[in-house]
């Protein structure tokens, strides 16, 4: 047990260090292949960057810097030095590099925590408890960024789906599915909390609550939506922006796409809670 107690207390102070991100962040990675570091250290996917950091590119590598103000984004190439400037990264050594105006703008709040969790959650997982398996797959917690849901859960047999405002006795809709899912016929309503239900056989297999989005953010959550062919860095950035909007089920679905995706960045996924 002592031991236990000292092992944790030594994780946590190496967190408490990488938590710590740069002074007066600028920038910050979103996209890395290859060897890259930062002042001499392995850079991370998504660590903060600060005026005067350099980042070296080796042969054949690759990073992209994104800028938090301007969501100004710099593809960097190696073999190549680069130091990150107030507003943009300036050749060290190698061809300059050329930017690449975006729409993204980063919520450091968000990408403070974000960061934090994928460089220190895989030291903590040795000691955290398993997670308990819910039934309900999707939606069963927070916001969601979508009016019409596609119900999941884990048993694939004919199905009963009942889904409620929460605080209102009477039902809005009922169906039924042969499968394990069930995407609701018409949109639901903004801004408004559901509670869902699912039987089996009569039985009740689970039930959850979810919240819709207010229509403001859901049109700017469908506006946004990349493509699965848009570049990484904006998938990433889609992934950030339903993090910082609430939308975390979506925004871990979006992290486990990614790390199937990018095997090289086991920072994704530790964000998709894998």
């Amino acid at each position: 047990m002592k031991k236990t107690i000292q092992r944790a207390l030594a994780i946590l102070g190496s967190l408490a260090s990488l938590a710590a991100f740069p002074a007066e962040s600028v920038a910050f990675l979103t996209n890395l292949k290859g060897e890259v570091t930062v002042d001499g250290s392995k850079a991370r996917l998504l660590s903060e960057l600060a005026r005067g950091q350099k980042v070296v590119v080796a042969k054949d590598a690759q990073a992209s810097v994104m800028f938090i103000a301007s969501g100004k984004e710099y593809p960097l190439r190696g073999p190549g030095e680069f130091v990150v400037n107030e507003s943009e990264v300036g050749a060290g050594s190698g061809p300059a590099p050329t930017a690449r105006a975006t729409e993204w703008r980063a919520n450091a709040r968000v990408l403070g925590q974000v960061g934090q969790t994928s460089a220190a959650s895989v030291r903590m997982r040795s000691i955290a408890p398993p997670k308990a398996v819910s039934p309900l797959v999707f939606p069963t917690q927070g916001n969601i960024a979508t009016l019409q849901p596609t119900f999941r859960w884990t048993a694939t047999a004919p199905a009963e789906i009942t889904l409620s405002v929460v605080g209102e006795e009477k039902a809005v809709h009922a169906g039924k599915a042969v499968g394990n899912s069930y995407r609701v016929p018409a949109k639901l309503k903004p801004d408004t909390e559901y509670a869902w239900v699912v039987r089996i056989a009569g039985s009740e297999l689970g039930s959850a609550r979810f919240r819709t989005l207010p229509s403001e953010a859901i049109q700017v959550a469908e506006k946004r939506k990349p493509s699965e062919r848009a570049e990484f860095s904006d998938r990433v950035m889609y992934a950030l922006m339903l993090q910082d909007l609430g939308a975390s089920q979506e925004a871990q679905e979006q992290w486990s796409k990614l790390a199937k995706e990018r095997a090289d960045l086991p920072e994704l996924a530790t964000l998709a809670g894998k």
